[in-house]
Parts: C-alpha cells; sequence; structure tokens
C-alpha cells in the first residue's frame, strides 16, 4: 500500500500506520522503534502540525507484514518518554507526503 492508498481511506492519520506504510514502500524494517522516533523528528523538524493520538494498544492492530506484531511495537514505544516515541495525528496532505518521503528509512 502507497501513502496514497493510506490517505484514500481517511485524510488524517496516525504517524504509527504512516510510518508503516513509508517504510513499505522504501521496503525498509519498520519494527525498530529507534527509526521510527528519528522518522518523527524529521517530520517535528520540517514543520508538520501533529497533535498526540491516544492510541489504544490493543485495538491498533495486531500481526502485520513479515509477521511482526504492531501492538507489540506499539506498547514498545508506549514504554519510553520520548516525546518521539509517541503517536500524533498527521494530516497527509500531498505536501505531507512528500516531506514523508524525503525521510531515508533505509539510513535511519
Amino acid at each position: 500500500m502507497t501513502l496514497e492508498e493510506l490517505r484514500s481511506r481517511a485524510l488524517f492519520q496516525n504517524t504509527i500506520d504512516t510510518w508503516i506504510m513509508t517504510c513499505e514502500e522504501k521496503k525498509a524494517d519498520w519494527y525498530l522503534p529507534e527509526n521510527y522516533k528519528k522518522f518523527i523528528a524529521h517530520l517535528f523538524q520540517s514543520g508538520l502540525k501533529m497533535q498526540k493520538f491516544p492510541l489504544c494498544i490493543k485495538e491498533s492492530g495486531g500481526m502485520y507484514q513479515r509477521g511482526k506484531d504492531k501492538t507489540q511495537f506499539a506498547e514498545t514505544l508506549a514504554q519510553s518518554i520520548d516525546p518521539n516515541a509517541a503517536a500524533y495525528t498527521i494530516k497527509l496532505s500531498d505536501d505531507t507526503i512528500k516531506i514523508i518521503r524525503q525521510f531515508n528509512a533505509v539510513e535511519a
């Protein structure tokens, strides 16, 4: 799935799903919490407006691509006090998608 396909489901998305789709597009591993934090830092540094998203970990989804557990990933992030480990709501406009794609998930 691409970011545009994700946007077609809903204009506003949570950053965890956005992160997973970004990695899927780039054929990168999404399951590394440290890379997710770098992704969120990139979004903040780019000036994107994001609101904290009260993600219910039990409803965040189960097994995902390559057998990785999205719920476990969200639980790992939830244990961190780093603001870059939080989930946020983001508007997937064309400009936002461009900024997202500027993040190099492979080198993160």
